[in-house]
């Protein structure tokens, strides 16, 4: 298959005109054994980080004893950000996200978050919305616990919001996942940030 990728409104050798926006990650790398693997990889990293925040949601949801006990779960007056604005946050930031904790808002806007989030990257659909989204969170979360306990700066949150844009930039959710579907819908096709 011979493919060539020219700047947007250039020319291909068949006289059609090439879109970026439309290039597929599979044909800009050649499908070599190494460039497939990647492609797997990306996808079951996707679906791991998906299953991160999907998991925190439904911890927070139910209370099933791992991060959230059933006493302190939202479906039981609780508040899933409480614990943690309030007790975890530390630095130079930590009184202005002490200052939310507990609030209504402020609880349905993470809850929400984190179940978009979660369903959007296990899907591969909207995955860069959930990248954008997830990544967000997760620097304010590093933000709201400075200073790293045992770095000066880097820690999880950061290699996790790395790895959303990179996910998101690859069009990760094409494998192992809807996104091709996704993309092909007429709406997702006349806004392609929706992909």
């Amino acid at each position: 298959m011979n493919v060539h990728t020219t700047p947007r409104g250039q020319r291909h050798g068949n006289g059609s005109l090439a879109d970026q926006s439309q290039v597929q990650p599979e044909l800009v790398a050649p499908d070599t054994p190494g460039a497939r693997a990647a492609r797997y990889v990306g996808a079951v990293l996707r679906i791991s980080l998906g299953w991160v925040f999907l998991w925190a949601f439904l911890d927070k949801l139910f209370g099933l004893g791992f991060a959230t006990e059933r006493d302190a779960s939202w479906i039981n007056g609780g508040s899933p950000t409480e614990g943690f604005l309030s007790f975890g946050t530390s630095g130079p930031f930590a009184d202005a996200f002490q200052s939310l904790a507990g609030h209504t808002v402020v609880d349905v806007a993470f809850m929400v978050g984190l179940a978009g989030i979660g369903l959007a990257l296990m899907l591969g659909i909207g995955v860069r919305i959930a990248a954008v989204s997830g990544a967000l969170m997760l620097v304010l979360m590093w933000a709201a616990a400075l200073w790293p306990a045992n770095n000066p700066f880097m820690d999880d949150h950061l290699i996790y919001a790395g790895l959303l844009v990179m996910l998101a930039l690859l069009d990760s959710g094409r494998t192992l996942g809807l996104g091709r579907l996704w993309s092909s819908l007429p709406l997702v096709q006349r806004h392609r940030w929706l992909i």
